[in-house]
């Protein structure tokens, strides 16, 4: 089934190269967002199945954004996309309720994988 997906990630690289990335994995996009607020309001408007948030955005930690939309949307997967690599920022991360964390930068066959493993669960 094909899934529905947001992007929030203040880069407009990262976002150009992960849409193509997720919509070749046959992922509709939703919405993009630049930043935390952004993505809040757009969820207002949309309900994807999965939101690929970065952790430093230009007005919000990720983390607070993910915990507000795991209230909002608990059947949402939220997927953590970061350079940020530590295991103290990764475990905070799942623990909060991220499906998974994909570290940038990132590959074609890391997000078809990280797809198929919320598929499987």
């Amino acid at each position: 089934m094909p899934q529905t997906a947001m992007i929030v990630d203040d880069a407009l690289f990262i976002r150009t190269v992960l849409r193509t990335m997720l919509e070749d994995c046959g992922c509709q996009i939703l919405a993009e967002a630049a930043s935390g607020l952004e993505a809040l309001r757009c969820l207002h408007a949309v309900t994807p199945d999965l939101i690929f948030l970065d952790i430093i955005l230009p007005d919000a930690n990720g983390i607070d954004i993910l915990d507000d939309i795991r209230h909002r949307l608990p059947d949402t997967a939220v997927i953590i996309c970061s350079s940020i690599s530590q295991e103290q920022t990764i475990h905070k991360a799942l623990q909060h309720g991220a499906a998974a964390y994909l570290h940038k930068p990132f590959t074609q066959e890391a997000v078809a994988a990280v797809l198929r493993q919320l598929e499987a669960a």
